[in-house]
């Protein structure tokens, strides 16, 4: 497959390696904000494997203990790069571990929450600018001592080792979480790291990245390939058709797959922003037949997201044979996705803290013998980064804050097996809702909201006769990078006014509910 993203050979990059952190992502965020370029790699990745040598390495947090067995290690070529190291909790230990192998030991007990930090080393560049803050810890192990060649930073109370730095080497350890927004000048410690320490350069803007991505594209399709876009109307892949056309103009054609599990009249809205807003080439395609045949009796989410995403392959492969390339000859090779960083970070494991939580259609749902090679250019974006992308493009603002939609579509917002009636009652639920939300004005204060059919019955009356019928869940989240996401707080009036509207004009329909689960534990999608 075509990678046509590897920023990290073209922009300064401080390289993350996950130990499976909750918040591993947010130390990527926090130095993104400082417009310094940094990518999450796992922390098996083997250094001579890399494709470019990062300005400074990062070790994350870990729910494991370095001295446990089966616990995960860092590839030792780390240490040989030459370049700055900044371990965060698990990182502190793991680069105390491997140091001096008695220097990490069980605490009596956990430390986790607020504390006050106090620098000791004020001409430590670590902590320019900074001497007494609040910190966020979360560890239940401890360094008892220090390693050989290191000396004390900072400390708490609690944690006489808060901080820690090599006398010899340019490698620093620290036991709390800058990342987290609990640790008051956390964003200022990481880009003293990036800027400061590692001397990466502060030039990570979207309007870089336009420039850097569309002569990527260009050098991977060439000057006669030609690229088949995968769009749907939403952000992610309107705003990746629109950098494909600005890159290869004619050459790129954009298809829409109607799968028969799109909301309410989208696939004539899409069509027209498109065509007239954008002026990109589309063709529209009714596979809404084939996809739901295909789904047919199936409950479970994975085979659900597989069967979607095989499908959806499938389909583009035979729309692109019937495609005649401008210059007349060969076949179409390239297919475009607008892939997000999130849907990487949650669809791929590695053989250590990890799990895969949940397959995305367009990174784990591909099939193996795909003959069309992906281009994916905003893969190492979140989703803010994507819509900053868009309105410096010049899309139009309502579609660039637009709501995400999955990619499997009401597939996975309709638990249980998929059929035209169960979404016709998803479909009409889940407009309602979002008409509502925007006559309320609060649509661009939500960052995702829907509707989601239960495989439930539940008893109702109506008219005086008992009716025995299906529940509707709602589910609203505010989140910056989906990553992590609150539930959000509506009007008790407005949630009656949803609840009656849905009962009354939804014919299947006997209860609505609301899901006030923070993500994590729960994801976004029920599916």
């Amino acid at each position: 497959m075509a990678s046509p993203v590897d920023v990290g050979s073209v922009f300064d990059t401080i390289l993350i390696l996950d130990f499976g952190s909750q918040y591993s992502h947010l130390i990527t965020r926090r130095l993104r904000e400082c417009h310094v370029y940094a990518e999450m790699l796992p922390c098996t990745q083997k250094i001579k494997d890399l494709t470019w040598k990062p300005k400074g390495v990062i070790l994350s947090g870990s729910p494991f203990s370095v001295y446990a067995e089966g616990s995960p290690h860092v590839d030792p070529a780390v240490f040989d790069l030459g370049v700055p190291i900044l371990g965060i909790c698990y990182g502190l230990q793991e680069l105390a571990w491997t140091h001096d192998r008695g220097a990490v030991t069980e605490s009596s007990e956990r430390e986790y929450g607020k504390a006050e930090i106090v620098v000791h080393d004020a001409k430590n560049l670590l902590f320019d600018g900074i001497d007494h803050f609040q910190v966020w810890m979360s560890h239940g192990d401890k360094l008892s001592g220090l390693p050989k060649d290191f000396a004390i930073t900072a400390s708490t109370e609690n944690s006489p080792f808060a901080a820690i730095h090599s006398t010899t080497s340019p490698i620093w350890g620290i036991q709390f979480h800058p990342e987290v927004s609990h640790t008051t000048k956390g964003t200022q410690l990481l880009e003293n790291f990036a800027v400061k320490i590692c001397k990466a350069s502060t030039n990570w803007n979207m309007r870089n990245f336009i420039d850097t991505e569309i002569e990527r594209i260009r050098t991977i399709v060439g000057p006669t390939g030609e690229v088949i876009g995968a769009v749907s109307g939403g952000v992610d892949s309107t705003v990746a058709a629109k950098l494909m056309k600005e890159a290869i103009g004619e050459r790129f054609h954009a298809i829409l797959v109607d799968n028969g599990l799109m909301r309410l009249n989208e696939v004539p809205t899409v069509k027209d922003t498109l065509q007239k807003g954008l002026g990109i080439n589309l063709t529209v395609i009714d596979a809404s037949e084939e996809f739901l045949t295909n789904l047919k009796d199936i409950s479970d989410p994975e085979r659900k997201r597989k069967i979607i995403g095989n499908t959806f392959i499938r389909v583009f492969e035979r729309e692109a044979a019937k495609i005649t390339p401008k210059n007349g000859d060969g076949e179409i090779e390239f297919l475009l996705q607008g892939t997000l960083y999130p849907d990487v970070i949650e669809s791929i494991s590695f053989k250590g803290p990890s799990q895969t939580i949940k397959t995305h259609h367009n990174v784990g749902g591909l099939l193996e013998d795909m003959k069309l090679k992906l281009i994916e250019p905003l893969r190492e974006l979140f989703k803010d980064e994507v819509r900053d992308l868009g309105e410096i493009m010049g899309i139009p603002h309502d579609l660039v804050w637009r709501h995400p939609f999955p990619g499997p579509g009401i597939a996975i917002r309709i638990l249980g097996p998929v059929s035209p009636s169960q979404i016709e009652i998803a479909r009409k639920a889940d407009y309602i809702f979002i008409e509502e939300i925007k006559k309320a004005g609060i649509y661009n204060n939500i960052s995702q909201a829907f509707a989601c059919l239960l495989p439930v019955k539940s008893v109702g009356v109506m008219g005086d006769q008992r009716t025995y019928e299906q529940v509707i869940a709602l589910r609203a989240i505010e989140t910056k990078d989906f990553m992590t996401a609150d539930w959000y707080e509506f009007d008790f009036e407005f949630l009656k006014t949803v609840s009656r509207r849905i009962v009354n004009e939804v014919r299947g329909v006997a209860r609505v509910v609301y899901d006030i689960t923070s993500k994590p534990p729960a994801t976004v999608e029920w599916e």
